[in-house]
């Protein structure tokens, strides 16, 4: 008996070597890797399900997230060399900056071939190092007819006195804070690019009143619409489904003047350990298998241009007609203005 159990014994270390031996040849390690992701805090449950979850299986890898609103991210992202993160989703203007501080890795690519098939305004980003772009959104009006005793068709209806007190905008450090430096901007009649945002801040302040609250976070909004807090409010378009579940009455504008645009983009840690899993993350990121996925449940509107939208998936979306009506948003110039913006911001809007 006890021979047989010491060549049992061998048998099952000859098999845990061998499978041990072909796991080392194959690249993998015995133990799943971590793969650090800090991403935006919307719609956590599904992100897990239809992003990160397949990804894991198919790599043998276990995510970690991070998150946070996108100012917090990057802030604790650009003050830490050491920081263990591998990847990080930010707006255009975050991306914009971490490229210019050198803080991503340089695209290889060939490490992601679905970058050949992104649209061309999203190519362009890559190749300025801002980062691969996922996904585009932009601004627009959601509001309750009723509740707000009015019809709103474009921004400048904001600053009907009839609305004192009842709206909401994107705090200036958010992903669409600039666009309402721009839509404020537009308001005055002027560009902003020539007065640095003096005219912007203008039609803030004579919006003022009309503002209970700047909000940091999206979800924010859902909560006050049904508290009747707000009745109107300038949202990114990949919001809706939120705050519509919350408030059916609910409806979502893009005025026909245009609206402005942001694409989301993932970017690798220069510092990053886990280089080639992050660059199989990001290609996948781009893939038409997932972005057709994340169309119908996060609301993200497509950069691969072989994903094709209709009925109520291309709804509410950067996507058609609407993506026709974008207007894009200077972010080297929004970032040399950014120091004092903030602290103006913070005296006309947050006293």
């Amino acid at each position: 008996m006890k021979k047989k159990m010491v060549l049992a014994s061998l048998t099952a270390m000859s098999a845990l070597m061998l499978g041990a031996c072909g796991q080392e040849a194959n690249g993998e390690n015995k133990e799943n890797k971590e793969l650090v992701i800090s991403t935006f805090g919307l719609s956590e449950d599904v992100m897990q399900e239809d992003v990160f979850v397949p990804f894991e299986e198919e790599y043998g890898v276990d995510i970690v997230v991070e998150t946070g609103t996108s100012s917090e991210r990057y802030t604790k992202f650009e003050s830490n060399p050491n920081s263990t993160i591998d990847i990080i989703d930010l707006p255009q203007s975050n991306a914009s900056q971490g490229a210019a501080e050198g803080l991503f890795e340089e695209i290889d690519t060939e490490k992601i071939p679905n970058l050949a098939d992104l649209i061309d305004s999203a190519k362009v980003l890559s190749e300025n190092g801002s980062g691969a772009a996922y996904t585009v959104n932009s601004i627009g009006i959601i509001y309750d007819e009723e509740a707000a005793g009015m019809k709103i068709d474009e921004f400048s209806d904001l600053w009907d006195p009839s609305l004192e007190g009842k709206i909401s905008i994107p705090d200036i450090a958010t992903t669409f804070g600039p666009s309402m430096m721009y839509v404020a901007s537009e308001y005055k009649g002027v560009d902003i690019t020539t007065d640095n945002g003096a005219a912007a801040f203008e039609g803030l302040e004579e919006l003022a009143p009309n503002v209970v609250k700047t909000y940091s976070k999206s979800s924010d909004l859902a909560n006050m619409f049904q508290s009747g807090e707000i009745v109107a409010a300038v949202v990114g378009d990949f919001a809706i489904p939120m705050i519509s579940e919350a408030q059916p009455s609910v409806q979502y504008v893009v005025p026909l003047s245009g609206t402005y645009a942001n694409f989301n983009t993932v970017n690798i840690n220069t510092n990053s350990e886990n280089k080639e899993m992050a660059y199989n993350f990001v290609n996948w990121r781009l893939s038409e298998e997932l972005q057709m996925i994340t169309a119908a449940s996060l609301n993200e509107a497509p950069t691969n241009e072989n994903v094709e939208l209709s009925g109520e998936i291309a709804e509410n979306k950067t996507y058609g007609e609407i993506a026709e009506l974008t207007k894009l948003v200077d972010f080297d110039f929004v970032n040399t203005q950014m120091d004092d913006w903030i602290d103006m911001w913070n005296r006309t809007m947050n006293q």
